[in-house]
């Protein structure tokens, strides 16, 4: 069993290594030290289970959850925390994946033995015991492999049907997040339609397309966005401020 281990603290890893060293049926192919690294380490070299901490600078444990079991072969997480009041209760029903600091040997051989892969009602429920913060990067499949876009590089999110579409100056995305809760979430970004979020830092004017309709332009790119009349009036006191 390939096993990654992610802290941020080197006293909780050296203490995971030694606690699997006393079985060969576990074999450490990795160390990472935030959410983000664990994305690379999970991709490059592909761990059978993950021992993940939930508090981390930047990327925590959670978040990074999310996006590892986007993967097509995801693997399974265990959390291990010293903080008992992140869903415990949520976990003890499954007896597995939740290891309260320090861990004892018996108690993390057991939750191994047991490893599976968290599904998203779990996920959902301990996102709320989360910070509340909001995210830094938004994690993008592309290619079959997970990547982070930074906010500050994102002009716009445009909702189509289940999907919305992150773009940069460079590339668009996929993604299948709410464009509501991305609102919520980026107060940074402006609603222009009921279909579009754009970044009120790129903002460049306001044109009109074929169809003689109000569109936002931009300065890095081609694209016109269509404004709705309710939110017109906002848009261009912005511009003009």
């Amino acid at each position: 069993m390939n096993v990654l281990i992610v802290d941020d603290e080197q006293l909780a890893r050296q203490r995971l290594k030694k606690l699997l060293s006393t079985n060969t049926v576990y074999q450490i192919i990795g160390e990472a030290i935030t959410g983000e690294d664990a994305l690379r380490k999970v991709q490059a070299s592909q761990p059978d289970v993950i021992l993940m901490d939930i508090q981390m600078p930047g990327m925590g444990g959670i978040e990074a959850a999310n996006y590892i079991n986007r993967l097509d072969k995801p693997p399974a997480i265990i959390f291990t925390t010293a903080y008992s009041e992140y869903a415990l209760e949520a976990f003890e029903t499954h007896a597995i994946d939740y290891l309260l600091k320090p861990i004892k040997q018996s108690r993390l051989e057991a939750a191994l033995d047991a490893a599976k892969r968290i599904n998203k009602a779990q996920l959902s429920g301990l996102r709320g015991n989360e910070t509340g913060k909001s995210r830094q990067k938004i994690c993008v499949k592309s290619r079959g492999a997970l990547e982070l876009i930074p906010i500050e590089e994102i002009i716009y999110f445009k909702a189509d049907q289940k999907y919305v579409t992150l773009r940069t100056a460079e590339q668009e995305y996929l993604i299948e997040e709410s464009l509501k809760n991305l609102e919520d979430e980026f107060p940074q970004f402006l609603r222009i339609h009921r279909n579009a979020l754009v970044s009120q830092d790129v903002l460049h004017g306001i044109t009109k397309n074929n169809d003689g309709h109000a569109c936002v332009s931009f300065a890095e790119i081609d694209d016109l966005l269509e404004i709705s009349r309710r939110h017109l009036p906002d848009i261009r006191k912005r511009i003009r401020n």
